[in-house]
């Protein structure tokens, strides 16, 4: 079953998908929302380079998308 849910880019992802957010839909974990949306808009980054967060609270990859969620993947930050 589909499952709706908000996902939130950030730094390189965000220029990447050319949105700052969008609704997805989605019926597994959050390692195979990432990998379908790697592979719609080429992220270069594998999820093992990421964290991913769920309504704000740091989520392991493996959790399932739960519906009305936000989801955000959050790449490596540089700083100097």
């Amino acid at each position: 079953m589909m499952t709706q849910a908000t996902v939130l880019y950030f730094a390189s992802l965000r220029d990447a998908a050319g949105v700052a957010s969008e609704p997805v839909e989605a019926d597994g974990d959050l390692r195979a929302l990432y990998d379908a949306l790697r592979a719609r808009h080429g992220f270069a980054l594998p999820h093992e380079r990421l964290r991913v967060a769920v309504d704000g609270e740091f989520a392991r990859w493996e959790q399932q998308v739960r519906a009305g969620s936000e989801i955000a993947f959050i790449p490596p930050v540089s700083g100097g």
